[in-house]
């Protein structure tokens, strides 16, 4: 069964580890919306649909034709996420009576876990990082990417829905941009008399809406990507499909955990370390869809 790191974070009795976790949803537009799947072992098999089989009209008495599903199978391994927070002793006793120090430290660690992770969800190549998984750049395939012009181009409205069309069994969960990206819709919205949509998230924060989809943005998408023949300064809008079946998941092996690693030997300090096995899998490609070469006219 999968569940959303919020939903798990509600389930955690442990204090600090639901502390971590809803540090690490805070700071990410889209780990609040993941759904994660719970791996056994370093690596999750699953059969990528490609063709349903089809279906077809007989007459009385005619032979039927078989035609079963195709499907690839794909792998995605599990990936070592996280990193150590070292507090002075000294540091901890006399500094702490108003704020813990250690607690500081251990919030920050988790925010810098989740900007690698959502850095990693957007621009994630295991061919530049073998350490890494792949993210949005590299699972969407050719089929599901539209481009704005091989050396960049302006977006426009008619774009944008031709993004969303891209995206099959429904509207997508989130359109996913950068900052440059929203403006410059936000813009066209205005520049058309189009209302302007405006909501809350889950942590009441005010989010702008396109056709009745979030518009979400990341610092770690990019304004500097390259177009497929040439140009500079452009960036890519991705449109996405949350689901643990048929969709766009999170894969974990346990929740993120925060380990009390103890007194050090060769310093006066305590160790604290943040550990997440984590990684994508895109269950269908047509969860996935991605506008590239965006430029800032």
């Amino acid at each position: 069964m999968a569940l959303t790191l919020s939903e798990s974070a509600k389930l955690s009795l442990d204090m600090l580890q639901r502390g971590v976790i809803e540090t690490i949803i805070e700071d990410s537009p889209v780990l609040d919306r993941l759904p994660f799947i719970t791996v056994e072992g370093n690596s999750f098999k699953y059969n990528q649909e490609n063709t349903l089989g089809g279906a077809s009209f007989y007459s009385v008495n005619a032979a039927w034709t078989e035609a079963t599903a195709t499907f690839t199978q794909k792998t995605s391994n599990l990936a070592i996420l996280g990193g150590d927070a070292d507090v002075d002793n000294f540091i901890q006793r006399t500094r702490s009576t108003i704020q813990d120090q250690r607690a500081i430290q251990t919030q920050l660690k988790a925010k810098s876990v989740a900007r690698k992770f959502e850095q990693t969800f957007i621009a994630g190549d295991v061919t530049v990082n073998t350490d890494s998984f792949d993210g949005l750049r590299r699972l969407s395939t050719s089929a599901q990417t539209l481009e704005v012009g091989t050396s960049g181009g302006a977006l426009t409205l008619t774009l944008v829905d031709q993004l969303i069309d891209l995206i099959k069994g429904g509207k997508p969960d989130i359109l996913l941009m950068s900052k440059r990206t929203r403006r410059r819709l936000k813009a066209l919205l205005v520049a058309s008399a189009h209302y302007v949509e405006q909501g809350s998230d889950a942590f009441g924060r005010q989010v702008m809406f396109y056709d009745g989809i979030p518009v979400m943005v990341s610092d770690f998408q990019p304004d500097d990507e390259t177009g497929s023949v040439g140009g500079s300064a452009l960036s890519s809008m991705y449109a996405i499909h949350f689901d643990e079946s048929d969709g766009l998941a999170g894969l974990q092996n346990g929740n993120i955990e925060t380990i009390d690693v103890g007194q050090l030997e060769t310093k006066d300090a305590a160790r604290v370390r943040l550990r997440w096995y984590v990684s994508l899998a895109l269950l269908r490609d047509s969860a996935l869809a991605r506008l590239r070469s965006i430029n800032n006219s």
